[in-house]
């Protein structure tokens, strides 16, 4: 039983390729941008060409861009390869990295999000979120994140702004999708966007 797990939902881009839970093959860059034109010829360069039984895909939320790429790469492998696709919550990935250093705890989790505002959730000791992603500017974050340990790539500067806690900054890395619980994975593969889109459509005349 072979995974792929893709996550480039966000300014890094990273893929991993399991054969059961053993690592075979991984790639993580921070890209800023140009997730398009990466992301394939990454998962190509892995053993087999990264062909898998099964495909973790990040929904996000995150970088708009990013989330559409990892799913319609995601959706495009696992029909070429009649592979089981599935979704995972691309803040849910940074808490089970944390977890893996820190042990067992409640994590808070504080991504970049648009706009000048993070996107925030809390997490159990189980990794599990205990309420709905926000996305909040950085005075209502501090208010919001309760956890001793906050974790994500605006960790740092959202334990400094409340004034406890400890911020560790992070990125997602798809080579810990499998510390991931089951309860996570999700067969509808839809972007968590966290937040209303930029562009709208025009209104009808």
């Amino acid at each position: 039983m072979k995974t792929l797990a893709i996550d480039c939902s966000t300014e890094a881009c990273s893929i991993a390729l399991f054969d059961g839970k053993a690592l075979v093959g991984h790639d993580h860059r921070i890209l800023g941008r140009g997730h398009a034109e990466q992301l394939v010829p990454m998962i190509a360069a892995l053993p087999a060409k990264g062909r898998a039984n099964c495909i973790l895909v990040a929904l996000g939320p995150g970088s708009f861009t990013g989330i559409r790429i990892g799913i319609a790469t995601a959706r495009a492998l696992g029909l070429a390869w009649k592979a089981e696709v599935l979704g995972y919550p691309t803040l849910a990935l940074v808490a089970a990295i944390a977890q893996e250093g820190a042990g067992a705890q409640p994590i808070d989790v504080a991504m970049n999000g648009g706009h000048g505002e993070w996107f925030v959730q809390p997490f159990d000791a189980a990794g599990l979120p205990v309420a709905e992603v926000q996305s909040l500017t950085p005075e209502a974050a501090a208010g919001f994140a309760r956890a001793a340990l906050v974790v994500g790539t605006q960790a740092e500067a959202l334990a400094q702004l409340r004034g406890t806690g400890r911020g560790i900054t992070r990125h997602p890395d798809a080579r810990h999708a499998l510390r991931l619980s089951g309860k996570l994975l999700t067969e509808q593969v839809q972007p968590i966007y966290g937040r209303a889109p930029d562009a709208r459509p025009a209104l009808a005349r």
